[in-house]
Order: C-alpha cells, then structure tokens, then sequence
C-alpha cells in the first residue's frame, strides 16, 4: 500500500466573470477575484492494487456517497496507471463546505495532487490540477476555485481557464493581511451558475471590475469594488444583508463570499480584531473567524 497526502488553501471571491463559452473545459472558467486562507482542505489517500478499480471517501471520518467531484477526479486519475487499484480518501475540512470558501475545488485539487503522488504517475502539478479543474467545470461547481487554490495569495484572475492556461496578479505583500469572516450557510453554486438572470448581472460588472483592480491592485480595492458587486448581482439573505449594513455603518470593509452566506472583510493584521468586533456585534450567535493569508498555494504535505 502507497499513501500520499496534500493541503489546498479555502479561496473567497468578491467578484468574477464568467466565461464559460468555450467546449474545452480547460478553457472555461472565470475572471476574478480573491483570496485564499491558510484553513482548507487536507487529504489523504493509500492506494494498492487490486482486481479492479473501487475507491471509498471519507469526509471528516464520515463516509460519503455524494462527493460527487471527488468521484469525478477518481475515474480521471484511474484511468493512467495502467492496472486497477483501490483508493481509500479521508478529506479533512476546515472550512464550511458550500459556504464560498472553495472546498469543493480544494477537495477535488489535493486528491488530484495526492492521487498522482501515490500512483506514481508523473504529471507535473499542474497537469494534476487540470484533472481538478476539469471535474469542477464537468460537476459544475466552480469555474476557477481550482486555479485560485493552486495559486494561493490574493490577487486577480485576467485571463481565465485552468492552471497553466489562466493568467494571475498577485499581491506581494500577503503576510500583511488578515481574513475576518462569518458564516451564516450555504448556496449552491450549481443552482447559482444555472440562474441566467444572475449569471446576466455578474457579467454586467464582472469583467470591468477584474480591468480596474489589475489596474490598482490593493485590499481596499478589493473591497470597494466586491461590495458594490454583491450589492449589484442581489443574493444577499436579509440576515447577511443585516450584518453587511452594520459593517458599513461602522466604517468597516466587508462583502459577501461568491457563492455562500459569508460575510469577509480582508485588511491589514492589526485591524482584524476591531473587524472582528463589529461582526461580533452584528450577528453575536455565530462565530467569526480571523485567519492569515495563505501566501503558498496548494502542495504535498
């Protein structure tokens, strides 16, 4: 038995394009914009032969018949060994799944990378995550978590598609900032993606606002420009509206997460306890979160 482990960050985005026109699916995906934390997603995968190819997956010890982008980078990354093999996967999550926060791109990337560790199979990272990238388009889960969680950081997707076909800017100054951030539930993206209304109203600013913060690439930026976004696109929950509102009122940088009930704001280290604070004050039954910037991306651990 071989065993291979691997972490991919969680990535909140505050606006994106949509562009998926393309048949190849490593040629669909977004322009946007995010940042990704150092909370994510561990998996860990044994291998060995076997008469034929089966697998079981496991999510935080549960066992689970409905990680479907998972399955979906299973039957990809089995079809290369040449000979059938059973694969047992424990995805470790630390981040709400369905939240905005990229868990389903960051499962289905750190299986890619451990698979392809374990099998000794020889692609290169980002070949691996191609395969990710690829079951999330098929899945229909996200258009471009997977390059988001590969790169790390916080910065913009100009130019969109897979890992190795996408093009980024990156901020360069990462150990700076903080994410503060409350979850309320999810939405599902699928259902998001599949709204033709509101796949309308994400591109009527999507795109200009990817222009504008290539053009001036900073966190307040950032801010500025997801809030008038999730403002514009409409999807906000009166409960998250609430809280956003208190942010404002208070002075403080805050959005929503795209796509889940998560509000964020991304500053400066030594301002995330006050931010901290006014979410506290806006929804004081539920927890929030103040995490670093992962400034790495995804790897083998």
């Amino acid at each position: 038995m071989k065993e291979a482990s691997a972490f991919a960050p969680g990535h909140l985005t505050g606006f994106f394009q949509i562009c998926d026109e393309s048949e190849d699916p490593l040629h669909k995906g977004a322009r946007g914009a995010g940042v990704s934390i150092v909370r994510g997603v561990h998996t860990r995968v044994k291998v060995e032969p076997s008469d034929r190819s089966s697998f079981t997956i496991r999510i935080n010890g549960e066992l689970t018949y409905h990680a479907f982008v998972s399955e979906n980078v299973l039957w990809h990354m089995l079809r290369y060994p040449g000979q059938p093999y059973t694969v047992n996967v424990e995805h470790e999550v630390k981040i709400p799944v369905g939240a905005g926060l990229g868990s389903s791109g960051s499962g289905a990337l750190t299986l890619a990378l451990a698979l392809n560790e374990a099998l000794g199979l020889d692609m290169s990272t980002v070949e691996a995550a191609q395969v990710a990238h690829t079951a999330e388009i098929e899945c229909r889960t996200g258009l471009g978590s997977v390059f988001a969680a590969l790169e790390g950081g916080f910065g913009v997707l100009v130019k969109p598609g897979g890992p190795g076909i996408g093009e980024a800017l990156r901020y360069n100054r990462c150990h700076e900032l903080s994410v503060v951030y409350l979850h309320f539930g999810p939405i599902s993206t699928r259902e998001a993606l599949a709204d033709e209304g509101l796949r309308r109203r994400i591109n009527e600013l999507g795109g200009s606002f990817v222009d504008e913060l290539k053009r001036d690439l900073n966190p307040s930026h950032f801010m500025t420009l997801s809030r008038r976004f999730t403002d514009h696109i409409g999807i906000t929950t009166p409960r998250l509206n609430a809280v956003l509102e208190k942010a404002n009122d208070a002075g403080i940088p805050c959005t929503m997460a795209i796509f889940g009930e998560v509000a964020f704001s991304l500053v400066l280290n030594e301002e995330a306890d006050s931010v901290a604070e006014t979410l506290r004050d806006a929804a004081p039954h539920h927890e929030v979160q103040i995490v670093k910037v992962d400034d790495q991306g995804a790897r083998l651990t």
